[in-house]
């Protein structure tokens, strides 16, 4: 759980007077990127301690077409408030912030941040990015606030972080994979979403959201303006749940459709509107809101000891227009990103290899669908992918944005893909038993989450994959070792 001043350990060093006036870390931090020697610690200075459902209702204002379109209005709040008086609201603060990080096992090794003003400009956040740090080591640290000028801190929150063991060490690895969250599909109305805590529980070294973290092109409000994407995130991130989660386990965001711009957006995209909000906005605000990744080369990976090695992929900036013929020039990666992707696989010798990816690359999906590698518009660089991915030792696909879990094994590739499925049962939808295939292994049209360990069992490495509901509960399981999981042909 969060660990906050009101903890024995910390209270006491905080003066009162302090403590009344802020700036808070209503927002906790986000630790992400690690590897075996770096990561990067994210917080943002807030004027309220806690996120409250006290405040201004937001409208049921729906949007409208026009022709082909839909055309988002902008919220319409009531006469006489302001955004930060709007209900959920979590407004920043001007002040600085400092990190201390140390092994959690060897306190003497501790090291402290020099103070650093948080970035108006940026919704008053502030990224620590960590680098000679030891590999397989889990970190604790303390991030404090104080007003600017101020010599006394008026806020402290303690979290956690896991770095990366080295690749000739094998000790046991679990991580977690969730997709499609929002704030009005939570499952908890005061605390947020099940899911965190129940991840929580196992202990991840890391977890990876995959996308559609939180949904702009949605009601209450629509995002039609940067300010109002910023108060999207500042809400959802200030919920217990969230909170408690990620100032505990650190963590590699995707970004997908809706926490860039709209449903089935593409950077070249002209006929669609948001508002004054726009596709490079939505970017720009992502970036200011997670610890990275790196905005040049987003794509990724990362060696998590002798037996795993993940991929994480950029599926927005560098794909074509959905509506372009498909052909050899037609891709959801770009060039770059793919040649990237098929050097470092070939490069690898970790014994499971596994792609963590925004959007299916098997599926299967829904035949109306035309944004990812399973939709027959992008057939072309979907079959190049999946003939690659299967001729590689011991490699599977993670997938987030379809709304239901599913294990399917590609019938022309033999390629497996496992769909972690969204946040909540709210949030489930889109598909149905009625339309299983025999290239399901498994299919469950729910809410939950994947957990995937990386063990040995009588020296032999096995990779654990659990699909859980939203209570937390195994639903399936597949144990796979490098003799189950196909070979290189």
């Amino acid at each position: 759980m969060i660990q906050r001043l009101a903890l024995a350990a910390f209270a006491a060093l905080i003066p009162p007077a302090a403590l009344a006036a802020g700036p808070w870390l209503g927002n906790g931090i986000k630790s992400g990127e690690p590897d075996q020697s770096s990561a990067v610690v994210w917080t943002r200075l807030t004027s309220r301690p806690d996120v409250s459902a006290d405040g201004v209702p937001w409208p049921d204002v729906a949007a409208q077409r026009e022709g082909d379109d839909w055309v988002f209005p902008a919220p319409v709040m009531p006469d006489g408030h302001t955004l930060e008086e709007m209900a959920w609201a979590m407004p920043g603060a001007p002040g600085e912030v400092r990190l201390n990080y140390w092994p959690e096992s060897t306190s003497n090794m501790s090291q402290t941040t020099e103070w650093a003003p948080v970035d108006p400009a940026r919704d008053f956040t502030h990224h620590f990015t960590l680098t000679g740090l030891q590999p397989g080591t889990r970190y604790a640290c303390i991030v404090e606030a104080r007003a600017p000028g101020a010599a006394e801190a008026s806020d402290r929150v303690q979290g956690h972080f896991q770095t990366a063991p080295a690749p000739a060490d094998s000790p046991p690895i679990t991580f977690t994979v969730v997709t499609g969250q929002d704030f009005p599909r939570r499952d908890d109305p005061l605390n947020g979403h099940k899911i965190y805590q129940h991840m929580l529980n196992l202990a991840p070294d890391f977890f990876a959201h995959t996308g559609d973290i939180e949904y702009y092109d949605k009601p209450g409000p629509w995002a039609v303006n940067k300010a109002i994407a910023r108060f999207k995130w500042n809400r959802l991130f200030a919920m217990p749940y969230q909170r408690a989660f990620h100032n505990e386990v650190a963590a590699y965001f995707l970004r997908d459709d809706h926490d860039t711009w709209q449903n089935d957006c593409w950077p070249t995209m002209q006929n669609k509107k948001m508002g004054e909000f726009t596709y490079a906005e939505g970017v720009d605000v992502f970036y200011e809101q997670f610890p990275g990744p790196d905005r040049d080369r987003p794509w990724r990976t990362v060696r998590w000891g002798r037996d795993l090695q993940i991929w994480l992929v950029e599926g927005r900036d560098f794909r074509s227009p959905n509506d372009m013929p498909d052909g050899p020039e037609k891709t959801i990666w770009g060039a770059e990103q793919k040649a990237w992707f098929k050097q470092t696989v070939r490069d690898s010798d970790a014994t499971f290899r596994v792609l963590i990816s925004p959007t299916p690359v098997v599926g299967p999906d829904r035949e109306s669908k035309s944004d990812n590698h399973a939709n027959a518009v992008f057939q072309h660089e979907g079959d190049e992918l999946r003939e690659f991915m299967a001729a590689q030792k011991n490699m599977i696909v993670i997938c987030g944005d379809r709304h239901w879990q599913y294990v399917s094994a590609d019938p022309e590739t033999g390629l497996r893909e496992y769909s972690c499925g969204p946040t909540s049962d709210a949030h489930a939808g889109g598909f149905s038993q009625d339309r299983r295939e025999p290239m399901h292994q498994y299919l469950n049209i729910i809410g939950g989450f994947l957990s995937c360990t990386s063990t040995r069992h009588d020296g032999k490495p096995v990779l654990i994959l659990r699909h859980h509901n939203v209570s937390g509960e195994v639903v399936n399981e597949d144990t796979l070792s490098p003799e189950t999981v196909l070979s290189a042909r």
